[in-house]
């Protein structure tokens, strides 16, 4: 049981060394990234694929 003695003080520490390792910025894109990857995830589970996400294409001209 390693985490249970983990509060809230040590997770602070714990969350600006990481941010001081870091970065902000590229925590930033670290998160963005991990949150694409579990929505693709997620599509990928439920059966949804890029090609049903398109908006279907628009009525050619009729001249």
């Amino acid at each position: 049981m390693l985490f249970r003695d983990f509060g809230i003080p040590e997770l602070l520490i714990i969350l600006v060394i990481i941010i001081l390792l870091f970065g902000p910025g590229r925590i930033g894109k670290i998160a963005g990234e991990l949150g694409k990857g579990i929505k693709n995830f997620r599509d990928g589970l439920s059966g949804k694929d890029e090609a049903s996400q398109q908006q279907p294409p628009d009525k050619p001209e009729q001249n």
